[in-house]
């Protein structure tokens, strides 16, 4: 699916509910994926199972109705919202005659298209390339030897295929040899910074919550942002001047998380997390006008599980705060909260107004400087005014 198809391609969604929470909302976020790669919606298909059918992932059934569909809506393509397998893939394609693909490619197609930095490339291409590796088959059927000699006949051969496997491994080999040296240099900026002795903030979230819209307000910056899922992909870090009284700080604006992030992003995108992974605190920026907040903030915990970064102290900041009426904002926004079990300190502001963001530098200020100290950083839940409502201690 290269990206000029993807930019022309009317498609149909396909969600199949599980039994799962919230599918309603994961079928909406998988249309803005869509609407975010240039795609053009045409229609939406749903259907319940009790388990993916094997062959077919929706079973015959749905699929001939997805079929007709698609040729009432004159759709050229079939996206699923869950991973689909190599064989049900091939098997929906010859079933309905026309491009599968599922929501792993399109945020791989995505992430393709909005890497600018020569890191960001890097990182996409080898996650594209070990996924499309296991499809080789489906992909590279234009490949198959050809027909033999006079009086005999050629049928589909394995030489090419294995040519192309092997041609694919090498390129895979290159560019995790050309990431190792993206690392190193990596780890150079950062034992360059431990040396200055610099306090260490990442922001963290998921995709649109408004993360890079933060950091270019702190730091004055022009970061690209936009309300869009991945707008920016690169990661970028700026000193962070908070005061004379506090030392030398470097705030790092990361990638975004979303559900069911693809695992070879994941490992691809190692170098770039790392930078949350070795924080002094991590800035858990969150979508206060999502319904779906919480299930956002458990999701972005998970990745943080997932690349080690589960132990760097959080501060939650409640972003958009502007597009919520003050009487129907969520009543957990007032009460305590926790991560897996840890009460961490929040914050309420608005990246778009200004509300709160005087609050949120005085903060990071008083974090900076209780490290610096190797004291406990007390832990200050501020109002959405910026005024404190309430303490705590976080550890360094």
């Amino acid at each position: 699916m290269s990206t000029a198809a993807i930019t022309q391609a009317k498609t149909i969604l396909v969600g199949v509910d599980l039994g799962l929470p919230n599918f309603d909302a994961e079928l909406h976020e998988l249309g803005l994926l869509a609407l975010t790669a240039g795609m053009q919606v045409v229609a939406r298909a749903c259907c319940k199972r009790r388990a993916p059918d094997a062959a077919l992932f929706v079973g015959s059934g749905k699929a001939d109705e997805i079929k007709q569909l698609a040729l009432l809506h004159g759709a050229t393509e079939v996206l699923f919202d869950q991973s689909l397998s190599p064989a049900q893939q091939r098997n929906l394609e010859r079933h309905l005659d026309m491009p599968v693909n599922d929501r792993t490619l399109l945020i791989l197609e995505i992430f393709a298209q909005r890497a600018r930095s020569h890191e960001g490339k890097l990182q996409v291409e080898l996650a594209r390339l070990q996924y499309l590796s296991t499809r080789l088959v489906r992909r590279w059927s234009h490949l198959e030897r050809q027909r033999g000699g006079i009086g005999t006949r050629g049928g589909p051969g394995e030489a090419q295929i294995e040519l192309d496997r092997r041609m694919i491994g090498e390129t895979i080999k290159r560019t995790k040899d050309r990431l190792h040296k993206v690392k190193r240099q990596r780890d150079t900026q950062r034992r360059q910074r431990l040396r200055h002795d610099t306090f260490n903030i990442s922001l963290v979230g998921y995709t649109n919550a408004g993360k890079s819209s933060i950091f270019n307000s702190l730091v004055n910056a022009r970061v690209y942002a936009a309300d869009q899922l991945f707008a920016t992909l690169d990661t970028t870090t700026r000193q962070l001047y908070l005061g004379e009284a506090s030392r030398s700080v470097s705030l790092s604006d990361t990638v975004g998380f979303i559900r069911n992030l693809p695992h070879g992003l994941i490992d691809a995108f190692e170098a770039t997390l790392q930078e949350a992974v070795e924080a002094d605190i991590l800035l858990h920026v969150v979508d206060a006008s999502n319904p779906q907040y919480l299930e956002q903030i458990n999701e972005v915990s998970r990745v943080l599980a997932e690349i080690g970064a589960d132990r760097v102290p959080q501060v939650l900041v409640f972003n958009k705060l502007d597009a919520i009426a003050p009487d129907r904002r969520p009543l957990s926004l007032e009460d305590g909260f926790e991560l897996d079990g840890v009460s961490v300190s929040r914050l309420f502001v608005s990246a778009r107004d200004g509300q709160g963001l005087a609050g949120l530098r005085q903060h990071l200020a008083e974090l900076a400087r209780h490290h610096a100290a190797s004291r406990p950083a007390r832990a200050v839940v501020l109002g959405e005014s910026g005024a404190e409502v309430q303490l705590g201690t976080i550890e360094p």
